[in-house]
């Protein structure tokens, strides 16, 4: 509740410094995964990204589109943002096509975003908070597809050329001992996966940063809650070698 007040804080905060230029792209991993064993069924991850089978569809959009993203949009609202909550099925947002389907399911690959609704929002004033929950461009009836968060908020802020701000539960990316790792490039991420250093979760987080940084995003880091309060937090990426 604490870190969620503060979060809340933190974002009305950046709000109020510069009204209109913000979005948020929210997971819900951790509430997916509770309402899948209560069902019966076991969470299955491959590299970081869930596995989604046709049956899981509903509950993701249920959960994300709406628990998560309305509990979120409350929150915000109390706090004097105003935010409004969509999906990235709305608007056409965030078209993907199936990863893998013999081995994700119903998991899906962001491509290009259109973020009309994104502008449309932020012109009126509002802060869009964001179910990273796209439809599927081979399906004729649009069918939802479930959309990591990393990768959703990668293709976003790639169309929009702004910056990435992955928040997670740690300060960064962390080494052997530990220690944050303040700056990264593709070359050393890969380094950091072979010798086991870097896995599941925070593997997706690269991977999704360094597309980011590909398809135009601005800056790319990894950080805690921090990050509000400090613009050197977090580890950076960089699709070229630093010169440090």
């Amino acid at each position: 509740m604490q870190s969620d007040l503060r979060l809340a804080g933190a974002i009305g905060a950046l709000w109020e410094s510069a009204p209109g230029s913000l979005c948020i792209v929210h997971g819900g991993g951790d509430e997916v995964s509770a309402l899948q064993r209560q069902l019966g069924r076991e969470p299955v991850f491959i590299g970081g990204r869930r596995v989604t089978t046709l049956e899981d569809v509903d509950l993701v959009r249920m959960v994300l589109s709406g628990r998560a993203n309305k509990r979120l949009v409350s929150m915000l609202s109390a706090a004097g943002v105003p935010a409004a909550g969509i999906s990235g099925e709305d608007g056409g947002l965030l078209p993907a096509e199936v990863i893998d389907a013999e081995n994700f399911g119903r998991a899906g690959r962001p491509l290009d975003p259109d973020t009309s609704i994104i502008d449309t929002l932020l012109k009126a004033g509002w802060l869009p908070v964001i179910s990273p929950v796209g439809t599927d461009v081979t399906s004729p009836a649009k069918d939802a597809l479930n959309i990591n968060g990393d990768d959703a908020a990668a293709a976003i802020a790639g169309a929009l050329g702004g910056q990435l701000w992955m928040i997670a539960d740690v300060a960064g990316v962390l080494d052997r001992e530990g220690a944050l790792v303040p700056e990264l490039d593709p070359n050393e991420t890969d380094a950091l996966v072979s010798s086991g250093v870097v896995t599941s979760g925070m593997r997706a987080k690269l991977e999704a940063g360094f597309s980011a940084l590909a398809a135009g995003a601005s800056v790319v880091r990894i950080a805690s809650l921090e990050a509000f309060e400090n613009d050197k937090a977090g580890t950076f990426l960089s699709l070229t070698p630093s010169l440090r």
